[in-house]
């Protein structure tokens, strides 16, 4: 075989696969460079249906191409060279695995003679990212045959799929490659039509007697829904209102639950329950006989703490599919349903209230703590979130942090009817890619992105800052010199806190975003903050506004306020 037909062979081979690829839904492309996936490059490159982007640093390549696909919710791949590069895809592999999120992995790799050899860049990948992916595709090497190219195609198809279905998540696939890597002559003459497609997937209805029964259990007693992460369909929020009202029950909706914000009836769902459910008089009145929780596991601890404490006879999980949302594992009984189906069926049962008292306790300790957020000194951070949720434009998705910054969301975050999008990084909840899952968000969507991560945050994902040159983001920094959030746990007391526990950078920002090319703003009260916010929202670029925390005045802010609500 002459030089140029292998490098055609190469070619023809990658442009199969990214053909699979784009039937199953994929519309972009992250790469970040080297020489042996050469060969994926170009066929992506000459692939009409993809936008391709790059980012040198192949984890946060990782997390931007986790952010693409929030943002589209759809598939996103992520492409890279032979050895170590694809090792540094494991932490958004993971994040992906755990929070349910479709990633499609395409790594280039040596042949098989070029293996345990000691051939640069060259190391063992096979099912490199063990079970945190929903599946592994090991290709053969390229061959020119009608036959192989048909299967190739096939592999991208099934890749889109099972990155989706039945328990969306991660897939690998790892394509070998032999020099020459470039054609001589490009010849593939690509038809990037007529592959397998897959357009919907089953949405599983729950059975009629399993409605029936938990209806049952519910009609009539004290309980509460409980709804956490997840994609939900908008008309979940009035179909829960409706079965909320039916109950006389609460409903309490984590941050990123998509239920604070919008124009359903919200007159019973709690937001500030993590505030209420400290005070010990309140928890001891109050005990639920059933808990429903829809979604993923909620932020708030002392909600935990609560079902733990009065421990309800019936707590029914309803997932549509992967791990139980249950970590006091009190569970008594699992539906896999479409939330919305089995909320809507659940409501069309005949169903009796609670006795009005239970609905009107809770009611009032929402009110009380809703209150108590809004009068006396709280934190900066609180002012900071009623700024974003007040002046961000109907249709804003807003990403927030994880460490501090989910819980002050928690603790401050009321709602409103405005149609405001809230998502977080929950699935392993690490401190690692958020900057890139934002700025991926952005390159995704042409609605307004606010980011509102810590100064730790920042520094872990600098490089992912490289993006920003081609999107229109805003990220907000609350630089409160390190690790705020051990200053509420015990190491705060260790002599050595400072050093192996809050870890201040010490780097200044300003010129951080000099580097990157961002517009700046540093502020240090709400009023300056709400100025920058209103300037730099509607500009076109990344802007990033560093809001400048005093530490120790935040914690003794955040427990007064804390003190307030369980003095009430």
């Amino acid at each position: 075989m002459s030089t140029t037909d292998h490098g055609n062979v190469n070619l023809r081979w990658a442009c199969a696969l990214v053909k699979g690829l784009v039937s199953s839904g994929v519309r972009h492309v992250v790469i970040s460079p080297g020489s042996r996936s050469t060969p994926l490059v170009l066929a992506c490159a000459e692939c009409p249906h993809l936008r391709i982007w790059v980012q040198p640093d192949e984890r946060c390549a990782a997390f931007f191409a986790l952010g693409i696909g929030r943002g589209r919710q759809g598939p996103t791949a992520v492409i890279a060279t032979s050895g170590t590069a694809p090792a540094n895809w494991y932490p958004a592999v993971i994040e992906a695995s755990q929070d349910l999120q479709p990633l499609i992995l395409v790594s280039a790799d040596r042949p098989v003679e070029l293996q345990d050899c000691g051939a640069s860049q060259t190391i063992d990948q096979t099912r490199l990212f063990g079970n945190h992916v929903r599946g592994y595709f090991a290709l053969s090497e390229p061959r020119d045959s009608d036959e192989a190219l048909r299967h190739t195609c096939s592999v991208g198809s099934r890749a889109g799929e099972r990155c989706r279905w039945p328990l969306p998540g991660p897939v690998h696939i790892n394509v070998p490659y032999h020099e020459p890597l470039v054609p001589v002559v490009i010849l593939s003459r690509q038809n990037w039509n007529g592959a397998v497609r897959v357009t919907d997937y089953p949405r599983l209805e729950p059975a009629p007697e399993d409605v029936n029964e938990l209806a049952k259990s519910l009609s009539g007693r004290r309980g509460l829904i409980a709804v956490g992460r997840n994609a939900y369909s908008p008309a979940l929020g009035g179909a829960l209102s409706t079965l909320a009202r039916k109950l006389s029950c609460p409903v309490l909706v984590d941050p990123l639950s998509g239920l604070r914000f919008g124009a359903h009836d919200r007159s019973r769902m709690l937001t500030h329950y993590d505030a209420f459910l400290r005070r010990h008089p309140f928890v001891d009145s109050v005990a639920p006989e059933w808990v429903l929780h829809l979604g993923g596991v909620l932020t708030s601890a002392f909600l935990q703490q609560y079902l733990e404490h009065t421990a309800p006879s019936d707590v029914a999980l309803i997932v549509p599919y992967g791990p139980w949302p249950d970590p006091g594992h009190r569970a008594t009984r699992v539906l896999h349903a479409d939330p919305l189906l089995l909320v809507r069926a659940l409501a069309a049962q005949e169903l009796h209230p609670a006795t009005d008292k239970w609905l009107d306790a809770f009611l009032a300790e929402e009110e009380r703590a809703a209150e108590l957020s809004k009068r006396g000194q709280v934190p900066l951070e609180a002012e900071v979130i009623d700024v974003i949720a007040r002046n961000s434009a109907s249709g804003t998705v807003i990403f927030a942090g994880n460490s501090t910054i989910i819980r002050d969301m928690d603790d401050f975050l009321s709602g409103g009817s405005q149609d405001l999008t809230l998502v977080g990084k929950r699935g392993a909840s690490g401190i690692d890619g958020n900057v890139s899952i934002v700025l991926g968000i952005a390159a995704a969507t042409t609605r307004k992105v606010v980011g509102l991560i810590g100064d730790l945050a920042l520094y872990h994902d600098m490089n992912g800052l490289l993006a920003a040159r081609d999107v229109n983001a805003l990220l907000i920094v609350f630089n409160n010199g390190g690790g705020a959030i051990f200053s509420y746990l015990p190491q705060a007391g260790l002599a050595d806190f400072e050093r192996y526990w809050l870890t201040p950078t010490g780097l200044e920002l300003e010129q951080v975003a000099y580097l990157y090319g961002l517009r700046h703003r540093r502020v240090s009260d709400a009023q300056d903050f709400e100025l920058a916010f209103d300037e730099l929202l509607d500009t076109l670029g990344t802007g990033l506004i560093e809001v400048m925390i005093d530490r120790e005045e935040s914690v003794r802010r955040h427990k007064e306020y804390w003190d307030r609500v369980v003095a009430h």
